[in-house]
């Protein structure tokens, strides 16, 4: 198991341009990891030597790209954003490859649910940009995550695969290979209704990356409450991130079950939102699971010795 760390406290500033991406790669290398994360808008709304300065980053800090966070919308029904859509999620394949280096991973979504699409057609659209979308990921071998989502921070409406049905229908329709998988995220699996740990298990043979946060809900508030505060752009107000370990996600469970697998990839860091020290924190908390469940090992393999899993967060 190796670790990375995406920018998810700082997202907002890295964005906007507030904050240069090279000095926030910097300050990621401060932290014991292996690698980082990106997102694609840095890129696709940024500076045109954006790439370049990131990869001399990267490599001054000694520093990985495994994952690209991409958000493209294959389910607007507009069909000339839809091809836009795909153009742009093509170009950061492309840029997956360079900065990352063959086997990298680029983040695939259904895109947004959209009021007044039918389901039926926005789930041909779906298939039909990902069945697109993997010759070109096959000759760059750049392996495509399609992550169980919940809502880009920059879109208005929520993941139209968030139930766990649905997404499974699109995912059944993937040809299995090494170069299409499942990106699997506990969080929002639990924000979608899921038991996180009994979905990792039903699509484990397919898991290619992990992403790791945790989620705790506003005093008062319950997940009733976050079903209906979809409306907005962003996050609904009643979620909060948190500390990984110290929310509501059953970590020795999902590890336990990961290692037992076999599963050797990369576990995608997403905290910062309350602070550096959150984000360090979390950090640790991986570096332990890593000891404990993986023997230290940053390729964890089958004959790796599972320690039994625990209740709770207390690794």
């Amino acid at each position: 198991m190796r670790i990375s760390v995406f920018p998810k406290g700082d997202l907002d500033e890295l964005v906007a341009g507030e904050q240069p991406v090279t000095g926030w790669i910097a300050r990621a290398a401060d932290l014991p990891v292996d690698g980082v994360e990106l997102y694609s808008r840095f890129f696709l709304d940024g500076p045109p030597d954006l790439a370049s300065r990131v990869g001399d980053a990267l490599a001054h800090h000694g520093l990985e790209l495994p994952m690209l966070c991409a958000s493209p919308d294959f389910a607007h029904p507009d069909p000339e954003i839809r091809a836009r859509e795909l153009d742009d999620e093509i170009a950061m394949i492309e840029l997956t490859r360079e900065l990352g280096g063959p086997g990298a991973s680029c983040r695939v979504l259904s895109g947004q649910r959209h009021p007044h699409v039918d389901p039926e057609q926005a789930e041909e659209w779906v298939v039909d940009a990902f069945l697109k979308l993997l010759p070109v990921a096959v000759e760059l071998d750049v392996v495509l995550g399609f992550e169980n989502h919940y809502k880009d921070g920059f879109w208005t409406y929520p993941e139209f695969a968030q139930s766990k049905e649905r997404y499974r229908r699109i995912l059944d329709r993937i040809p299995r290979g090494e170069h299409f998988g499942v990106q699997f995220d506990p969080s929002n699996a639990l924000v979608a209704g899921d038991d996180p740990v009994d979905f990792l298990r039903e699509v484990l043979d397919r898991v290619v990356t992990v992403q790791a946060s945790d989620r705790y809900l506003a005093e008062g508030a319950s997940m009733a409450d976050l079903a209906v505060a979809d409306g907005s752009q962003g996050y609904a107000d009643v979620l909060r991130h948190g500390v990984i370990g110290q929310g509501l996600n059953d970590y020795p469970e999902i590890f336990g079950t990961l290692a037992a697998a076999g599963y050797d990839g990369w576990v995608s860091i997403e905290d910062g939102v309350n602070g550096w020290d959150d984000l360090r924190a979390s950090v640790e908390f991986l570096r332990d699971a890593r000891q404990r469940y993986f023997n230290g090992s940053t390729r964890a393999g089958r004959d790796v010795p599972v320690v039994p899993p625990m209740k709770g967060a207390e690794l």
